[in-house]
Formats: structure tokens, sequence, C-alpha cells
């Protein structure tokens, strides 16, 4: 017999640590672990031993861009445990530190429970909105009324969408609702996320979206600013795959600070931020010099003799591409400079180090992958230094092929609704034709989605146009998912923004600095416990699309945001008499199966799921991937499996101008002189009005240009580096205590503090210890944080983690909850810059600041 009074201490610390926690998620089916814990087990309440009476249920976390699909375990209607879905292909049931997070976001107290409106007429920081309970009915009739008034004035241009993050049955909301209304203005946040990433392989190989990584067949990996097992797409499957990697593949992480992967590297290069195309366009060079290029892939000179001399011009017609397109006139225009030496010269890195580099992946090609991140591309000037980075997958021969990099396999969907055209009235056909608030296709922001000009969106750049009225006003403003108040440059603009905006209503689970400007305020479901939706995702050579099923009952009076709020908002637009988007609804978006319209907003949610997923389970989509028997299978399974990637299906087939990889980019040249032809301007004013500087054919091939910088240099010595956080859950994870506890998951950062790191080698020049309270100040503002010296960041560079400095989300993201912030947001000193090209807002490189005590 165990002594309980003598035992129950160190009897209780060792259940909370093993057998409470085993036994709560209901994973273990008993105790057999010794004869002692049995014993102790059996002293538990019986409640607590039961297992295997849950069961898990399919969702997807939104947690960051890798989109993984995951199961929740539900015990008594409470979520308890999260895990990969075991039926993905890519992660199986791998997870990320963000998947847990969510247990805490869903059961937060500060959630917003009720619609609620605002009684102050005053807007601004400093002004207490007054938020006052109201009903979903009244609600939605406040937010009709000044839609319809817009209308009736003839001014439907003048409301606008604001998007988030989203799933794919966002385009009802986003897009399709937008035009009924007579809008042209639905700005998604896309602009502050990676577009620039996006721009670099669209104009060489015609891809505008993501690539995967085959690191289970690489022998080489060469990371610009990427931290794949903390923040990249497909965390869960990196995290899991990663040892393995570092066991086959050499891998080299280029980054000023020392990030998680970076710690596991076999090599790190603390670069200069804002150098990385200086480095990319040295190893070029250095491998054309060599003679390391991949020729299979490539082509060769005709007669087998490399004429690639450091600062010598090539006669092209000596070579002779395969499948691609340029690469002669590429180093005439500009490799033929960006010697090691060169290299040496703008990154610091040696010489000898940069060709051993060029050496190890042309040894290794093709199996070589080269990566690029928001902090190498999302700079003013990025879209070239996306190409320079790119350009070395091309030259290696690792576009689709083995142990390099593709596209995302086909997943056949519906991601749009039915065309809206027959449901536009004189108001809206109108209305729409407007220029967009975000002045995207102007001279100064090409903005070129897939090479056409103004058909990005330029995110940031929104809340210029709305604080100067320009093209006009906005009046009415519906905002989801998002928080650009905090989570866009220069923050203080939106704040400006939006205090001028008349009316404004934001959908969101919980208020934030983006809620302390609106008029109301109405509560979101949960993305991954409470609300039907779906996403597609790629990484391990296939794609896996993944539903979002509600889980628990809604825990308060919300709605689901891309399906049930517009389709009571067209209910309540209807019973006004403006019928149209309600008809539309139910005549063009009604369930696959029955062909019926929804009964309610609940169903509806899901018919607007079944009719985007509709290829995957009502037809046979065998061609592309896994087979379904009909849509009960796919929400039992919560995935659908694409058959894994064909290696260099896409070779001779590019969708650029050429077919081929593109050194000289005919993609862009055609991209720009569209743009240029649309402002009866040439190229070269193009380029200048962008704020890049190569002219010429230059333009049109990767070339280094210096990175812009903000600040005099006397004045601020010292370089930003803006990372993310491991726990940072698309920005929503900070009002959670786990957020601060386990802080110290991200290299550098301690529990509880929102610290700026800094090379103890600058700490000791500017007279800073360990533990001082500073203030961190650019052009454009401060912010107040602790320093932590530590030599995980590059002499010369301060890093910080985004995520703190919420003045108005919660209990524990906030230190007073409206008024006083909890440590420094990141964005208050990032001043406002563009990668012009892409319409990408710059968040690193650009910003100089210097430390003062606090």
């Amino acid at each position: 017999m165990i002594n309980n009074d003598a035992f129950s201490s160190s009897r209780r610390t060792l259940l909370k640590g093993s057998l409470l926690g085993t036994a709560a998620t209901g994973l273990s089916g008993g105790f057999a672990l010794s004869p002692l814990l049995d014993l102790m087990a059996n002293e538990l309440p019986k409640i607590d031993l039961r297992t295997n009476t849950g069961s898990w249920v399919p969702t997807t976390c939104q947690g960051c861009t890798s989109w993984c699909a995951k199961q929740v375990y539900i015990m008594d209607g409470r979520a308890i445990k999260v895990r990969g879905n075991p039926h993905s292909k890519i992660h199986d049931t791998a997870g990320c530190p963000r998947q847990h997070l969510a247990l805490q976001m869903v059961y937060d107290q500060d959630r917003l429970k009720t619609p609620m409106m605002r009684t102050n007429p005053n807007k601004g920081r400093h002004e207490d909105p007054k938020f006052v309970p109201i009903s979903w009915d009244k609600a939605l009739d406040m937010l009709a009324d000044r839609i319809l008034a817009l209308r009736e004035r003839g001014e439907s241009h003048k409301y606008a969408l604001l998007r988030g993050r989203y799933s794919l049955a966002n385009d009802l909301l986003y897009d399709k609702m937008t035009k009924l209304i007579g809008s042209p203005n639905n700005i998604s946040h896309s602009a502050i996320c990676a577009e620039a990433h996006k721009a670099g392989p669209f104009f060489l190989d015609g891809n505008w979206g993501y690539n995967q990584y085959d690191v289970k067949n690489t022998k080489y990996i060469l990371s610009f600013g990427a931290d794949p097992i903390a923040s990249n797409r497909q965390v869960s499957f990196y995290s899991s795959e990663w040892g393995n990697t570092l066991d086959r593949a050499k891998v080299v992480v280029v980054d000023p600070r020392l990030s998680a992967s970076a710690a596991k590297a076999h090599r790190w290069i603390p670069i200069e931020t804002g150098q990385d195309s200086a480095l990319a366009l040295a190893i070029a060079h250095e491998a054309l010099v060599a003679g390391l290029w991949h020729k299979p892939f490539v082509g060769n000179f005709k007669d087998d003799h490399n004429r690639f001399v450091a600062g010598r011009e090539v006669d092209e017609s000596l070579f002779e591409e395969k499948y691609t397109h340029g690469l002669v006139k590429w180093w005439n225009l500009a490799l033929k400079e960006y010697s090691a030496e060169w290299g040496e010269a703008v990154t610091g890195i040696k010489a000898e180090e940069i060709r051993a580099m060029a050496r190890e992946m042309g040894a290794a090609a093709p199996a070589v992958q080269v990566w690029t991140a928001r902090g190498a591309v999302m700079q003013a000037r990025g879209s070239y230094t996306s190409m320079a980075c790119h350009a070395l997958n091309g030259l290696f021969g690792a576009i689709d092929n083995e142990g390099g990099l593709f596209p995302y396999n086909k997943a056949p969907l519906n991601k749009s609704f039915p065309d809206a055209a027959d449901y536009l009235d004189a108001i809206a056909s109108k209305g729409k034709k407007h220029e967009k608030i975000d002045q995207r296709g102007r001279l100064e922001f090409p903005a070129m989605k897939k090479g056409k000009s103004g058909k990005g969106v330029v995110t940031n750049n929104a809340a210029t146009g709305i604080l100067n009225a320009d093209p006009y006003e906005i009046e009415v403003m519906l905002a989801y998912f998002n928080n650009f108040t905090f989570a866009a440059p220069e923050t203080e603009r939106w704040e400006k923004a939006l205090s001028r905006l008349p009316y404004m209503a934001h959908v969101t689970t919980n208020i934030s600095e983006f809620s302390w400007f609106a008029d109301l305020l109405l509560p979101a479901s949960h993305h991954m416990f409470e609300k039907w939706g779906v996403l597609a995702a790629a990484g391990n050579g296939v794609s896996h699309v993944s539903l979002q099923v509600p889980s628990i009952k809604r825990m308060y009076d919300t709605r689901q945001d891309e399906t049930e709020l517009p389709y009571l908002l067209a209910k309540k637009l209807a019973d006004k008499g403006f019928d149209n988007p309600w008809r539309y609804i139910n005549e063009q978006i009604v369930d696959p199966e029955t062909g019926k319209p929804a009964k309610d907003s609940e169903e509806f949610a899901e018919i607007a799921v079944k009719y985007v997923t509709a290829p995957l389970w009502h037809q046979d989509a065998s061609k592309y991937g896994d087979k379904l028997s009909g849509w009960d299978e796919f929400v039992k399974l919560g995935v659908w499996n694409s058959h894994p990637y064909d290696y260099r299906k896409r070779w001779g087939k590019f969708k650029t101008e050429t077919h081929k990889f593109e050194f000289f980019s005919v993609t862009l040249e055609h991209a720009l002189a569209k743009h240029a032809k649309r402002h009866h301007v040439s190229i070269d004013e193009v380029i200048k009005a962008c704020e890049y500087t190569g002219f010429g054919e230059k333009a049109f091939v990767p070339h280094y240009q210096d990175p812009v910088r903000d600040g005099d240099a006397k004045a601020f010595p010292l370089l930003l580096v803006d990372h993310k956080s491991r726990l940072s859950h698309e920005g929503r994870s900070q009002n959670g205590s786990w957020f601060y506890e386990f802080a110290d998951v991200t290299p550098g950062d301690e529990p509880h503090q929102d610290v700026a790191k800094i090379n103890p080698v600058d700490a000791n020049t500017l007279g800073i210890k360990d533990g001082d309270a500073i203030r961190l100040i650019s052009t454009v503002g401060e912010l107040t944080c602790t320093a932590k010296l530590w030599e995980g960041v590059r002499p010369g560079s301060v890093a910080k983690a985004f995520g703190q400095g919420h003045w108005a989300y919660g209990r524990h993201a906030a230190r007073e909850f409206g008024k006083t912030a909890r440590g420094g947001s990141n964005n208050a000193i990032i001043p406002a810059r563009y990668d012009r090209f892409s319409g990408a807002s710059a968040f690193y490189g650009h910003t100089r600041i210097r430390i003062e005590k606090a």
C-alpha cells in the first residue's frame, strides 16, 4: 500500500507530466507502464481513466501558410488535442507548435462573443470606442442600410472589402458580393504576405505560386532567409523530415540571424540584410566560369569549349541552349562582372568560400534546391533578388528535377463560384469599373500578378488611398480575418486612415487594433474548430486538399465569415429591396448532390464547401489523385491527395513567353512593355518611377541593385532584422499564455519578454547590457522592448521577432487593454515601402534604427 500523504506531492508532479496528460487526451488504452504507476493510476477518479471514448475530427490549421491537415480529438464536446491528419500524404501525423496554440485560442475568454456597435462617434487610438452588445439582426440591418445608401447615391464604388487570411471558399464574400454591390474594392492581404516571392519564379519559369522542395532526394540546400522548420510552407513536413535531410544533404542557410534552421544547418552565413542577390549572382558567375552549369537542362557551347571568363563578353551564337533562354545574354549584360571577388567586396563573404559553394552545388546538381523567403525578397527591389536566387535553380538544373523543386501538383477544384454577371444591375456594372483604392496599375505601382499590369494588389497602399481619398473616399468597409493596423508596415498610417473612415464593420474572433476603429463588430467562428472551410497545400511531392469541419458547438454567438455572413447579409439586403445577391446565392450556389439551395446559413456553409470541392468527390478525380466515393467519405477522411509530382514535366513547356526557363526574361520585358504602353511612357521611365536602377535590357535579367535604406547611416547606424516567432499563429496567438511561456523555442528569444537581439560587439559600443529596457527608433516611429545580448545576430544588425506590441487584443496580449502595449510592434518602426513590380510591401532590408536606453 502506498502512503498517500508522504507521496502526494511527487505523485501529482509525475501524473501531471505523464499519466494525467495521456489519460486526458484519450491516446492510450491503459497504464501498463509499471506496477507502481498502475497502482497510482487506480487511485485516480475513473472519469480520468477513460480512453478511446472521444473521436478524431478532421480540420485544417491556418496558423501559417503551411495549411496543414489536422485532426482534433473531441471528448465530451470539447477539443483537447490536435495532431496531423494521418491521411495526408504530405506530413502524416506530424505537426508544429502552432497547432497546439489553437486550443487556447478557441477557448480564449476574451473572444468577441456577440455583435457590438460603437457608441463613441470619435475615432482614434486614444478614443475608447465604447462598444455595446447588439443582436445579429440589428447588426446586419445597420450594415445593409449603409451599403444601400451608397447604391442609392450611385456611389457603390465607395464600399470596400478587406480580406486577411482566407479559405478557398472565400470567393463569394471577397469577389462576387463586392461586384454585386457594385464596387471594385476587394483588397486582399497578399501583398503583405509574399508577392515578391512569386515574382522571381514567374518571370523566369512562369509559375506565379509557391514551390515545394524535394528534400528527400536532395544533396544540397542553399536557403536565402527561409526557416523551413519554423516559419515556411509545410512546417509540419519539414519538421519531421529535416533530420533525415541533414544526414543526406549539405544545408547552407544565409540569414542575418541564427534561425532555428540555421542552428541545425551545416553552415550558417550571417549576411547583411539586403545583400542576398549579390551572393547568388557571384555563385552563378563562378559556376559558369568553372563550367558547372547543368548541361542536360541548360545546354552547352557547340564545341564543348567553355568561353565564360570574368569580364569578357561571349558570342551568343556559340552556345546552344536546351530548355533555357538567354544564358549568354545574361552573362553579357550583367553576370560577367559579378566575380567572387566582387561578391566578397559587397557581402564580406570570402571569394574562395563563394567559389567553394559554386563547386559544391555543381557537384550536387541537379539534386540541389535554392530557397528564398520573405526576408530575402520582401524588400524594395525584391523582385530582382527573387529572380537572382531562383536563377540558380535553373542554372543547376533543379527545376522539376529529383532533389530539386517544383510547383504544386494539380488539384481539381471549383475555386470560383459561378459567374455573377447576369445578376449585376446598372449600378453595380458602373460601380465596379472605378479605380481600386490601393492604386494598383498606376505608373508607380505595376503590381504585375502573372505579368498583367494592375492585376496584383498593393495591400498596404490602401491605407494611403483611404487617408488621401485618392482616387475617392471609402465610406463603408467590411473587413475580416485581418489586423492591418498591426500587421502592415508603418502602422500609424492605418490608424489615421481608419480614423477618418465613416463606417467600418470588422469580422473577427478577438477585438484587435483594427477593431478599435470599427463601428460594428461581428464575431467570427474559429477557423479550426467551428467552421466549414477548405484549403490546399503541397509538399513531399504531392498536393492535398483538406477540409475544415465543425468539431465543437460554437462557443459564442458567432457566424462563419466567408459563408454564413454573405448569406445573411444577402438575405437582409433582399428584405430591404435589393435581392440580386440573394437570388444569385440561391440560384447558383446549390448542393451538388441535390441541386437544392440551402435552407439556412449553417447549411449554406457546408454547401459552399461542397461546391468548391465537388470535382474531388462528386466526380471521378482519379486522374489527379485519390478516388473518393462521395461527400461522406471526404468528410470522414478530411483529406484528398494528388498523385506524386511527375518530374521534368514542364521542361520545354514553361508558361513563359519562350516556353523555356528565361535567364533573359522575355516575360518580364513584355509585361513591362504593356505597362509602359498603358501609361504612354518608355520602359526605362517605368523602371525609374518604380524606384529600381537597372535600365535598358539589363532590366530583364537578374542583376544586382543596391538595397534601399531608410535613414542616415550616422543617425541610424543599425539595421533592423524583423523575423517571425515559431509561435505566431498568423498573429492570433498572442492572447494565449503559452505564446509567452514557450517563447524561447525561437532561438535567442526569452519567455515572458519582448527582446531585441543585439550582438555583444554592438552592445559594448553602445553601453547596452543584457536586460536593459531600450527604445528602437527609426525614421517613422519607435518601440520599447528589452535588450538581449546574443551572438546569433550579425554585428550591425538588431533582430526582433514580430508578434508583440499589441495594445488592443486581450488580457495577455496587451499590458492594459486599449491603452498600453506589451512589448513593441515591429511594424510601428518599419517605413512603408514596396517592391513595386509585385506590389509587395517591403518589411526587410530598408529599416535603419538607433538604440537608446528607455
